[in-house]
C-alpha cells in the first residue's frame, strides 16, 4: 500500500476521519484547487464544535470486522464497578460462618479421639472389644529350664560331643504336666520297665517289639503320664540307647517313617499329619507325626516319634469319644519336649 498524505490546512468532517482509508494504486496528493478557504473549513466545522477535532497523527482505530451472516451479537463490555484502592474483598457471611463451625467440630473431635486413645492405651488388650485374643486351647505349662549337667559333660549336640550323647538325667529331660492336670499313678516321671513302655503298643504286637528292646538294649525308659480336664491322656516316653546308631535302628525297626510303622493301642489308621510342617522342626532333631485319620475307634490318637541323637522319644495324646485330639495342644506338647532334647 503507497503512502497518502494530507495537505495542511485542508479540513476533514467527523465522517470522513473515523473512515476507513482506501488503498490506492500510487501515490497521489490532495490538488489545492479541492481545498477550502479558512472561512468556509471554519463554518463547516461550526455545528461540530463540541468534539473533538481531528488529530493528524493520533491513531486510527481499526474498523471492527463484519459478523458473518446469522452470527450471535458480541456481548458488550461489563460495567465497571469503582472500589476504594484500600478495600478488599471480604468473604461472605455464610462462608464465614460454615468456617467457624467446622473448626469447632475439627478441635472437638481431636480432642475427643485423644481421649479415646488415651483409654485404650491403657486397658488391657483382652478389655478391649474386638481385640481381645481368644484362647487357642494351648495348655499352661511352667517355665522351662534344662537340667544342669555332670562336671566337664557338654550338651548332646555341642561342637565337643559328636557322639550327641544325653549326659543329663534322663527323667529331668522330660516334658512336666501342665496346670490342671491331673498325674498319671504308672507314669509319674521316674523310670519304668520295659513292659510298662510295651503296653503303649497293641497286645498283639508286644512280643515282636519287645525282642526289638532285646536287640536294642537301651539303657534307661523314663515316662510320664496325665490326664485333662477334657479327657485328653498325655504320654511321654523317653528311651536312651547305648549310641545313636542304636536309637536309630529302633525308629527303623519300628517302620516308622511314612507310616506310624507298628500301631500303638486302641488306633487303627494312622497317617502323616498334614498339619505339621517343616517350620515346628528344631535343629538335630527329626520327628514323625502322625494322626489317626477318621473313621476312629472310641478314642482319637495322636502320635509322634522323635529321634534325638541316642534318644528315642514316644509323644502320645489320646482323647475318647467321636472328637478328634485337640492339634494345638498336641504340638505344643511335642514341640517343648523337643526343646529339652535339644
Amino acid at each position: 500500500m503507497s503512502e497518502q498524505t494530507v495537505t495542511p490546512g485542508v479540513g476533514v468532517t467527523p465522517e470522513e476521519a473515523v473512515a476507513p482509508i482506501a488503498p490506492v494504486a500510487s501515490e497521489a496528493t490532495v490538488a489545492p484547487e479541492s481545498a477550502e478557504t479558512p472561512e468556509a473549513a471554519e463554518a463547516a466545522a461550526a455545528p461540530v464544535a463540541p468534539e473533538a477535532p481531528f488529530a493528524p497523527d493520533a491513531p486510527f482505530a481499526p474498523a471492527p470486522h463484519a459478523l458473518p451472516e446469522g452470527a450471535p451479537p458480541l456481548p458488550g463490555a461489563p460495567p465497571v464497578v469503582p472500589v476504594a484502592a484500600d478495600a478488599t474483598p471480604r468473604p461472605p457471611r455464610r462462608v464465614l460462618r460454615a468456617v467457624a463451625r467446622w473448626t469447632a467440630a475439627v478441635i472437638a473431635f481431636g480432642v475427643l479421639g485423644t481421649g479415646t486413645a488415651f483409654g485404650i492405651a491403657s486397658l488391657e488388650r483382652t478389655d478391649v472389644p474386638g481385640l481381645a485374643t481368644e484362647g487357642d486351647g494351648r495348655w499352661d505349662y511352667p517355665e522351662l529350664s534344662l537340667p544342669a549337667l555332670p562336671a566337664g559333660s557338654p550338651r548332646p549336640f555341642s561342637p565337643g560331643n559328636p557322639a550327641e550323647i544325653h549326659h543329663a538325667d534322663l527323667r529331668e529331660l522330660l516334658l512336666p504336666a501342665p496346670a490342671g492336670a491331673k498325674p498319671d499313678k504308672k507314669l509319674t516321671g521316674g523310670w519304668i520297665s520295659t513292659e510298662t513302655f510295651l503296653d503303649a503298643y497293641r497286645e498283639q504286637d508286644r512280643r515282636s517289639v519287645a525282642q526289638l528292646l532285646r536287640d536294642a538294649a537301651p539303657r534307661h525308659i523314663a515316662a510320664r503320664g496325665w490326664t485333662m480336664p477334657d479327657g485328653t491322656t498325655s504320654r511321654i516316653y523317653l528311651v536312651r540307647f547305648n549310641s545313636t546308631a542304636f536309637a536309630s535302628r529302633m525308629i527303623d525297626d519300628l517302620n516308622v517313617g511314612s507310616s506310624a510303622g507298628t500301631p500303638l493301642a486302641r488306633t487303627d489308621s494312622t497317617d502323616l499329619d498334614p498339619a505339621w510342617g517343616s517350620a515346628n522342626d528344631i535343629e538335630n532333631l527329626s520327628s514323625f507325626v502322625f494322626t489317626e485319620q477318621a473313621p476312629f475307634g472310641a478314642e482319637h490318637v495322636r502320635q509322634a516319634y522323635t529321634l534325638a541323637g541316642d534318644t528315642m522319644a514316644l509323644v502320645v495324646h489320646e482323647r475318647p469319644g467321636k472328637r478328634e485330639t485337640a492339634r494345638i495342644p498336641f504340638q505344643q506338647t511335642l514341640i517343648l519336649q523337643n526343646q529339652l532334647l535339644a
